[in-house]
């Protein structure tokens, strides 16, 4: 049990859960939805006696104590998972995550998880995460997605990192195959509402995104409602004429579920391999090699790549930058689709 003390400040908001999260020192690490629990469970006391109501009064001065429980051991089982760890301290660790790994259990897919990985991995150097002894998963790439993510090993780290990711301050680049070429110069992109080009032939993807309405495994490009989402893509790479395809680097100012692959999609350049949003188009033999025409149709995963993640550690304050190159995989369809 951890004892967190400390003394209400001037003018406090109306609610006492208002008045806590305002107050309580910040090396506490305790955020909103914590203190929340923790007043629930009867673990704060104002004035000496224990407080549950959130909306219950306190005045200026009043005596706070907070005894936080040491963290419960997850129900999440550790399994002996590899890893390919880029970087690891005391608060954080970062992921290079291979393309077939689920991050978190859910019912379709309860074990053989990052989560499960990282309980066997970290074991004891987990402080816990709301109250759990659990990594904190503050975003996500999808199953078949390769590359970088980052998780929280401490409250304290995940509260700040949380942070970051709702203020959209966090880096993150994406390396695409793409159908097509998605140039300021083609016609065709003009007419697409949402799509503009910016200074450096960088094309701008500004929607709405919200879950299908017939399809709940799939999200639907909106512009009157739904949530806000804006993808920018640039062309590093064109594979022979426009009808094949290129490799493109996407960075993100939102970060939605699926919102490259939607959005991509969208411009009218969806990803090769993707079985949600990009179908399997044809490809010429005129402009592309039967290995090339090959490798397109039997590529098993979206082409996508999360390729670098920078951010400010929550904790020292440092700026992190870290790079992932592309996988063994998109490195070979790539390599197929130069030769014509």
């Amino acid at each position: 049990m951890t004892r967190v003390a400390f003394v209400i400040a001037e003018n406090p908001p109306k609610r006492l859960d208002k008045a806590l999260a305002r107050d309580v020192p910040e090396e506490a690490s305790l955020s909103r939805t914590r203190l929340a629990k923790l007043l629930e469970g009867g673990h704060v006391s104002v004035g000496g006696a224990v407080v549950t109501d959130p909306k219950a009064k306190v005045a200026e001065g009043a005596e706070v104590v907070i005894e936080v429980p040491v963290a419960d051991e997850s129900h999440i089982g550790p399994e002996d998972i590899p890893l390919d760890v880029i970087f690891e301290d005391a608060d954080l660790i970062v992921i290079n995550k291979p393309a077939g790994m689920v991050v978190h259990p859910a019912p379709g897919t309860p074990n053989g998880t990052l989560v499960n990985a990282l309980l066997h991995h970290c074991g004891d150097s987990l402080s816990g995460v709301g109250g759990s002894k659990r990594p904190g998963i503050v975003h996500r790439i999808d199953k078949e997605t390769s590359g970088l993510l980052v998780v929280a090993k401490s409250d304290r780290a995940h509260h700040g990192l949380a942070a970051q990711f709702e203020k959209h301050t966090v880096e993150r680049y994406y390396n695409a195959v793409v159908y097509g070429v998605p140039d300021s110069g083609e016609p065709r992109l003009r007419g697409v509402r949402g799509v503009s080009f910016e200074p450096g032939n960088i094309m701008k993807i500004t929607t709405h995104l919200a879950r299908h309405k017939t399809d709940r495994q799939r999200q639907a490009v909106l512009f009157e409602s739904g949530r806000h989402a804006v993808t920018r893509a640039r062309i590093v790479e064109r594979f022979g004429n426009p009808e094949v395809g290129s490799l493109v680097e996407c960075w993100l100012e939102t970060g939605r579920t699926h919102q490259i692959r939607v959005h991509m999609t969208h411009a009218g350049h969806s990803l090769i391999g993707d079985p949600t949003y990009g179908g399997r188009r044809k490809l010429s033999e005129k402009a592309l090699s039967i290995a090339g025409i090959n490798a397109a149709k039997s590529f098993p995963r979206q082409a996508l790549h999360a390729a670098v993640l920078g951010f400010e550690h929550p904790v020292s304050g440092e700026n992190l930058r870290f790079e992932a190159p592309i996988p063994d995989d998109m490195a070979a369809l790539i390599s197929a689709l130069r030769n014509k």
